[in-house]
């Protein structure tokens, strides 16, 4: 099939122009203001713009093991709609990915049911119980990356050993940072609103004591490494002098980090998320950390529950809440609106960069898979869950009016989400 998107602002080699992008067999043929062809289908994207497809290098689908909280064709389409055309899935499922065989039923899942990218990570122990190691030279040639993804590694040289194996194969460790002896039973950020509501806190010690150990380790092994959704200015501070020293070292945070706070919080499971929502000046050292580069890429953490198992309040239901198809509207709308990111930062913390790090996805370019969607950023509507595709819809956005609404998203040049067939 031929397409031809029309008139619309097109985001390549980092600028906007005005221009049409021409669509061939699944490929970008080219990028020009040239006359549309007779014999393509042409899309008027008058006032539209069309980004490369967003990365998400934190996400949760649940399959194998946990079908109804959500399944790799649901959390795709959830994906597509929120523009994202390559998603890495994290291991936390049953059975946990840690040799071959354990990685197969997820394989063929998504052989069979995405409708993008969906490159999964191998964990690093066995079952994720950090007693033995995983079977990384099985798994190396199938994963995007190694992790544990909800629980730290807390022995030291279990960690030691992982990233000595795992530097070898030339893979990178995504670690999820949390001391276990720290969290005493908490489950919100250990601050003021905690305080005030008679809860148990989450210390901000639990995850930057963990990066601490991890940078040391990375100084001894050479291991490539990725923290996953810091939400602490002690973290940011960290990651920021281990990038001076130059050791190979990336993070994330999520969207509910850079514009909630704890202070934010309701007596409602939605607000519920691990790490939790922390304090004002975290939230400003992480808009900071964005600003000067420490934080290199904004991941969703989509984390879909059940209806049951998040309606217990704060203090009893599951951590976690979806973000695939909020992300970029409340960012552009308290970010981008609001002067504290350009929209071209946007894209490089969405795109750009989680492309580079983990070398996946495909830039809005000539002679590249047609991997793209289209936002009209004059649009606004509030955010339902009713709409979600994802079976998850726990957010702490529901009812928000945002800006940036997803019309159409390509991978490979099939139309993966398009509004007017929702």
């Amino acid at each position: 099939m031929k397409y031809i998107l029309s008139n619309a602002m097109v985001f390549t080699q980092g600028e906007f122009v005005k221009t049409n992008v021409f669509v061939n067999n699944g490929m970008i043929s080219h990028i020009s203001t040239a006359a549309p062809e007779g014999s393509s289908v042409v899309f008027d994207l008058e006032g539209c713009v069309i980004f490369p497809g967003f990365i998400d290098v934190h996400t949760h689908l649940r399959e194998p093991g946990f079908f109804y909280k959500e399944t790799i064709e649901t959390g795709t389409k959830a994906a597509a709609h929120g523009g994202y055309t390559s998603i890495c899935a994290m291991p936390n499922l049953k059975p946990v990915p840690d040799s071959a065989q354990t990685l197969a039923p997820q394989l063929e899942a998504i052989e069979k049911t995405a409708c993008i990218q969906v490159l999964p990570y191998g964990a690093i122990t066995k079952g994720e119980l950090g007693q033995e190691l995983a079977d990384f030279d099985a798994l190396a040639p199938h994963v995007c990356a190694f992790s544990d993804d909800g629980r730290g590694v807390q022995n030291d040289d279990m960690m030691r050993q992982a990233m000595t194996k795992i530097h070898a194969l030339g893979k990178m460790v995504a670690a999820h940072c949390e001391v276990n002896e720290l969290l005493r039973g908490g489950y919100i950020h250990d601050g003021q609103y905690a305080a005030l509501h008679g809860h148990k806190g989450i210390c901000s010690e639990s995850e930057w004591k963990q990066i601490e150990r991890d940078l040391a380790l990375v100084r001894e092994t050479g291991c490539d490494y990725h923290v996953c959704h810091i939400s602490t200015k002690e973290s940011v501070e960290l990651i920021r002098q281990a990038k001076k020293e130059g050791l190979p070292v990336s993070c994330e945070t999520g969207p509910h980090y850079l514009v909630l706070t704890d202070m934010d919080l309701q007596e409602d499971g939605r607000f519920k998320m691990n790490p939790p929502l922390r304090s004002k000046e975290d939230q400003a050292a992480l808009l900071e950390g964005i600003q000067d580069g420490t934080i290199d890429m904004i991941a969703t953490d989509h984390a879909p529950h059940s209806a049951e198992e998040k309606s217990k309040g704060l203090a009893g239901s599951m951590m976690g809440i979806v973000g695939l198809e909020t992300a970029f509207p409340i960012l552009y709308t308290e970010l981008v609106k609001k002067g504290v990111l350009t929209l071209e930062q946007l894209i490089h913390l969405m795109h750009t960069n989680p492309s580079r790090r983990f070398g996946i996805g495909s830039p809005l370019a000539e002679g590249m898979p047609a991997d793209l969607t289209v936002y009209n950023l004059n649009e606004s509507y509030t955010i339902d869950p009713e709409t979600f595709l994802s079976k998850g819809r726990s957010t702490p956005f529901a009812g928000w009016n945002v800006w940036g609404k997803c019309k159409m998203t390509m991978y490979h040049g099939n139309i993966v989400w398009q509004e007017d067939k929702a």
